[in-house]
């Protein structure tokens, strides 16, 4: 049998057919896993949000900051302090905690006190009951009106105090409020 003798150019277009055709393969692949959504699962997204949506939700943040800085006196007022603050205990309410002390961090690099934040998150955890956790509203209204006044207190709570017990009816002392947390010093820098 004879042997067939090809051009030197259809062996060396061969060679790069085949490794086009092994870079797409293993890009295919590669494109699979890059998690960018098929257009099926872009369907069941909702539509843009209108402008004026949009610029209501704008104005109503920055109401907000105009809110926080009229009704508390020093830096926690500051608008970097309002932002970085409840960002901080946002992320502490969901459990993100590394993420929130990174935002601390930024926190007290603006000279923010850290005491506020501190009585928010408190003043947040007692009306952890009232949360809607599938609605992201309530818990952005109820921390910026726990930055606005940390001591708020339940109403439920304070309109209809529990019951108590016949033994500690005349003997209990009422419950004493947490004193308001004071912002820590700075720290000296170190001798040389």
């Amino acid at each position: 049998m004879r042997r067939r003798v090809l051009d030197p150019r259809v062996a060396i277009l061969r060679r790069f057919a085949a490794a086009g055709l092994g870079l797409l393969i293993g890009s295919a692949g590669a494109f699979a896993q890059s998690g960018t959504p098929a257009p099926q699962d872009q369907q069941g997204k909702a539509p843009a949000a209108n402008p004026a949506d949009v610029n209501k939700d704008n104005q109503r943040k920055a109401d907000e900051f105009v809110e926080a800085g009229q009704a508390i006196n020093g830096p926690a007022g500051n608008p970097e302090c309002v932002w970085l603050g409840r960002r901080v205990v946002s992320l502490m309410w969901r459990d993100d905690l590394d993420t929130a002390f990174r935002h601390l961090d930024l926190y007290d690099r603006f000279g923010c006190p850290g005491g506020h934040v501190q009585a928010a998150f408190r003043c947040l955890t007692r009306f952890g009951g009232q949360i809607d956790p599938k609605v992201a509203e309530t818990l952005s209204s109820r921390i910026h009106a726990c930055w606005i006044n940390p001591g708020a207190q339940p109403q439920t709570a304070a309109a209809s105090p529990a019951p108590a017990s016949p033994a500690t009816a005349g003997n209990a002392p009422p419950p004493a409020a947490s004193p308001s947390p004071v912002p820590s010093p700075a720290p000296a820098p170190p001798a040389k």
